[in-house]
């Protein structure tokens, strides 16, 4: 038998073409078109969304992307970065696709597909497995398989947040900032925000993520009162998960907390929700409440010992 021809797919979020309105535009209406995302009835938030929403957000989110953008929107340039890093690493070919935005999904499956690769592993660059992020990457691959009447083998890493490679990884880059400029009263560890009302229905995206800032924090040998866990970018009136990181950075600062160290382990990338609301909205508030030195951690991005734990982390469902 002869080895399957295989590939590996990476996929994170997405990204507005430009910080211009009418790109960011486009790419919130495919956003937040998806159930997955905004679980409302469908008739109520197609008037919401194009009514209430799509008129106004864009040019304000446009100027918040131009505020980081650099040749190219950050989270594209970076997973771009990882993609040639990691198929150097591995030796077999790896590409990449965005979940909404370019370059989108199916176009690139119907490639490799038609290209000859019987064996493809999906990897979605989201550690923490929500049905508001890797789930709607499933969908994406579940209705591309119904349009083909030949199909390859997938494999879905569906969430890494466990794995020692990233663990390590994660342990390793908090570590090492440290070392370069010293600790700080509090680190924090700042996830993604989901809707509570999801997690009451069963995604358990919160626990995970809860559970993986204790193994970090028990890599990096914290005492309890050395490191917190809060939620960011909630949208809309409903209630997110809690705590959220903007308020307990400003009832941080009033109880005496001086500094903060900052990291988003959620994310693979710097994107919007790192460079703008922590490093410049949520330093904002932690320092006009009284903190005295904030400082954010950076993502993984493309470091060597996150593309090792990457790796790692396909070879182990590669045949």
């Amino acid at each position: 038998m002869t080895a399957p021809k295989t590939a590996i797919v990476l996929i994170n979020l997405g990204t507005p073409d430009a910080p211009t309105t009418g790109a960011v535009r486009a790419y919130l209406k495919e956003f937040l078109s998806d159930p997955r995302v905004v679980e409302a009835p469908r008739w109520l938030w197609f008037w919401v969304l194009r009514l209430f929403v799509l008129p106004f957000r864009p040019r304000r989110v446009a100027r918040l992307y131009a505020s980081v953008w650099n040749q190219d929107s950050p989270i594209r340039e970076i997973t771009e970065q990882q993609t040639r890093a990691l198929e150097e690493r591995l030796g077999m070919p790896v590409r990449y696709a965005m979940r909404y935005g370019r370059p989108a999904m199916r176009p690139l499956l119907d490639e490799l597909a038609d290209d000859g690769y019987d064996q493809l592993v999906i990897l979605p660059l989201y550690p923490h497995y929500s049905g508001t992020t890797t789930g709607a990457v499933a969908d994406v691959i579940a209705n591309w398989m119904h349009g083909r009447r030949e199909l390859p083998g997938l494999t879905l890493i569906r969430d890494y947040w466990e794995h020692p490679a990233w663990l390590e990884a994660m342990a390793t880059s908090i570590r090492t900032f440290r070392e370069q400029h010293g600790g700080a009263d509090k680190l924090v560890f700042s996830f993604h925000g989901i809707p509570k009302e999801y997690e009451d229905k069963g995604d358990l995206y919160g626990e995970r993520c809860r559970r993986s800032a204790h193994l970090i924090a028990e890599r990096l040998s914290l005492a309890d009162d050395e490191w917190a866990i809060t939620f960011q970018s909630r949208f809309g009136p409903k209630e997110w998960l809690q705590p959220y990181t903007d308020k307990s950075l400003e009832a941080w600062a009033g109880q005496g907390v001086r500094s903060v160290q900052l990291v988003c382990p959620g994310f693979s990338a710097d994107c919007l929700e790192t460079l703008e609301e922590i490093d410049a909205e949520n330093r904002e508030v932690f320092l006009a409440a009284g903190g005295e030195r904030f400082q954010y951690i950076p993502a993984l991005n493309a470091n060597a010992e996150h593309i090792d734990g990457l790796a790692r982390i396909v070879r182990d469902v590669l045949p």
